[in-house]
């Protein structure tokens, strides 16, 4: 039967491509992902029941050309779309080349991933009659390189409405194209360094704990050997000035945020004590301007106890009269300038020094 002819000449081609040995054969996890597109051949063997209407000549054989579009599913698996043209080789009374063709859906399953692979789908044959059938097969895939392959395979076909059997061998070359994100190799790993217990400076001040004289010194404070914080000396001053009008003791009104400038220096440094020193000019006489300096530096005393609430402990009042002159002309701007109150006091801070 012709059947068995073409049998043996699938077997025959499947053997000859199991003898060839791949040079450029790809790991089956590189192409995955990609596609690929190809062109084959295709020999057919037909049912011998495909009569003719006269019942005397039939379709003997198909010999045909094609193309297919393939993608890797996985490591061991692909999807195919192919079509084929077949020219039908007619045999009878009236032989003729009538043509037909093959259109064909397959999956295709690589087991050891590599060449061999497995396959089955569905097909519309056209042969005088479209026809759904049903394939099953088996082939043989040699890699020219990394990216183009030879293959053979066998088929056979059932057609379902008129339950014709076909064979078919086919031998095609495909080209894949495209890039997939190759597989991570796994990282070596480092085998880390002994740890080495680094001395304890609770503090991080950078002086160890066994030498720290000062265990608990500020990040931000610079240290010395010890560990201790340095400092450095700075200087705070107050100065008071109050001027009077001529003959008056009264505090002006223009002078309170001096005055409350001077009682918040005292707040700030709470050790200190202030010494108010009253002044007149060089107007009327002596004693009267002595009692009147008096009252001048009581007046103050009076504003930072009343109104800041100062104790009166840590103030002082002292008239001087018009014995410190400031200005010592004989007008009516010196006259002014000499009435007044004058206060003084320094502080010195312990700073410390930043890094």
């Amino acid at each position: 039967m012709r059947q068995q002819k073409t049998s043996l000449l699938l077997i025959s081609s499947l053997l000859c491509a199991f003898t060839v040995n791949a040079q450029e054969q790809p790991k089956a996890e590189d192409l995955v992902g990609k596609n690929y597109l190809g062109i084959h051949g295709m020999r057919m063997n037909t049912d011998d029941d495909r009569l003719a209407p006269n019942d005397v000549d039939y379709i003997d054989h198909a010999n045909g050309y094609g193309i297919e579009f393939g993608h890797r599913l996985s490591e061991y698996s692909e999807l195919r779309l192919s079509y084929t043209h077949l020219n039908l080789s007619r045999t009878g009374w009236a032989p003729s080349t009538p043509s037909g063709k093959n259109i064909a859906a397959n999956y295709l399953y690589f087991p050891t991933k590599q060449n061999f692979y497995v396959m089955g789908g569905a097909s519309v044959i056209d042969v005088i009659d479209s026809d759904l059938s049903a394939n099953v097969g088996a082939g043989y895939r040699h890699y020219v390189s990394d990216r183009s392959a030879v293959y053979f395979e066998g088929n056979g076909h059932y057609q379902f409405d008129n339950k014709y059997t076909d064979l078919s061998a086919q031998i095609g070359f495909v080209y894949f194209f495209g890039d997939t994100a190759k597989k991570a190799r796994p990282a070596t790993p480092v085998q880390p360094a002994p740890v080495v217990a680094k001395p304890l400076d609770s503090d991080n001040d950078g002086v160890i704990d066994s030498k720290d004289q000062c265990k608990t010194t500020p990040m931000t404070d610079k240290v010395d050997s010890r560990g201790c914080t340095v400092f450095t000396e700075e200087n705070d001053e107050l100065r008071l000035h109050v001027n009077f009008d001529n003959s008056k003791a009264v505090v002006k009104a223009e002078y309170l945020d001096n005055i409350r400038t001077a009682a918040d220096f005292m707040k700030k440094y709470p050790h200190t004590s202030l010494t108010i020193v009253g002044h007149t000019s060089s107007q009327g006489a002596a004693a009267f301007n002595k009692k009147l300096s008096q009252q001048r530096a009581d007046a103050i005393v009076a504003v930072l106890t009343h109104d800041f609430g100062i104790n009166a402990s840590r103030l002082t009042a002292k008239g001087m009269g018009e014995e410190q002159l400031l200005n010592s002309a004989n007008n009516a701007a010196a006259h002014a300038e000499n009435r007044r109150i004058e206060a003084k006091v320094s502080v010195k801070n312990k700073v410390a020094i930043k890094r």
